[in-house]
């Protein structure tokens, strides 16, 4: 049990999920209390019943909470984090800013708990792409060690915020109407079209987004050299991200084992029946906190090659659920560690 909880970004879409989750799986918190900037300060948010007040996110606002989950822009993260921390607060962070400090635990609970139960400070939630490939790959992993990874990502507009989604439903409209629409997120027009860009350019001419699957993946799974070549692609579908997979493992994988594997491996659902048409769809997946996996087939190129399709709604498991799982597991340490 914790005494007292804060979210910050409670107004943002993800965070407005936090808070349901916190409610529908009775979060084990005397209080909780609600974050934003000055623009929503003053606001209320519908949280256990009551109308809950949004306070305005300062360098000060820390004071007596003991946990804190954030879901904020990198630069919100970096300025005011630090201030939970010194405030005693165990933070549980959405943003991008801290993943790759060396000292800050990245964390997927059914991976590495370990990590977050002996984090000091800032605990990191993954990337929404990474969190359900690393999932995928981690059931093949501890049956025979993955060597090579290529991923493409078919990635939702919601995962570029409530605005992204705005940008989908009008940019639509008005491709239908053919009329004219000024994109507010997007650099080219994403209704009806596929944009091969997610994040800034980088090195090598991959991009942030693509970079982050491969260093996030390697530190989740403690495999600093792990072969991992990712390409992301924004897509005109409301949530949901869908990933094309193609590992190469230490010994082959057949695909009735990986089914096995899969099935058995904590919050991985398998739809897999190609020849009936039953294999994930993010129509069908998002509201979900399960990964879902199908169209699981031998990599015809590759001896120890296996290819799948892979699905998870990008706001739930992607962020909020997985920052919310976090959480549980520190508050069922503390049960523990009290008896």
């Amino acid at each position: 049990m914790f005494e007292s909880v804060g979210v910050l970004g409670a107004t943002g879409a993800v965070g407005r999920i936090i808070l349901k989750l916190l409610e529908e799986r009775e979060f084990p918190a005397k209080s909780v209390r609600l974050f934003a900037s000055a623009r929503s300060a003053g606001t209320t948010v519908p949280f256990r019943g009551v109308d809950v007040t949004i306070e305005e996110l300062t360098h000060d606002c820390f004071e007596g909470l003991e946990l804190v989950i954030a879901s904020t822009p990198d630069d919100t993260a970096a300025e005011y984090l630090p201030s939970a921390v010194k405030a005693g607060a165990i933070v549980i962070d959405e943003s991008g800013y801290w993943r790759m400090h060396e000292d800050v635990a990245l964390v997927v609970p059914e991976i590495n708990p370990e990590a977050a139960l002996n984090a000091c400070g800032i605990i990191a939630s993954p990337n929404c792409s990474t969190t359900q490939m690393v999932l995928a790959l981690k059931a093949l992993h501890d049956h025979s060690p993955v060597k090579r990874v290529i991923v493409s990502t078919y990635q939702a507009t919601s995962g570029a915020g409530v605005q992204g989604n705005a940008d989908l439903w009008d940019g639509s409209k008005a491709y239908l109407a053919n009329e004219n629409y000024e994109y507010k997120v997007f650099a080219h027009p994403i209704a009806f079209n596929a944009i091969p860009q997610i994040g800034s350019e980088k090195e090598e001419g991959y991009t942030s987004e693509e970079l982050k699957m491969v260093y996030e993946t390697r530190k989740i799974l403690g495999v600093p050299d792990m072969a991992i070549n990712a390409t992301c692609v924004r897509i005109p579908v409301a949530n949901c991200h869908s990933e094309s997979i193609t590992v190469e493992t230490e010994e082959p994988i057949s695909p009735e084992k990986a089914r096995e594997l899969f099935s058995q491996f904590p919050g991985i659902t398998v739809i897999d029946d190609t020849a009936h048409g039953q294999y994930p769809l993010p129509s069908q997946c998002s509201g979900s906190d399960e990964v879902f996996i199908g169209r699981i087939r031998k990599d015809l190129s590759h001896p120890n090659g296996l290819s799948f399709w892979c699905v998870s709604d990008n706001l739930r498991k992607g962020a909020a659920t997985n920052a919310v799982q976090i959480a549980e597991l520190l508050a069922a340490h503390r049960e523990t560690a009290k008896t």
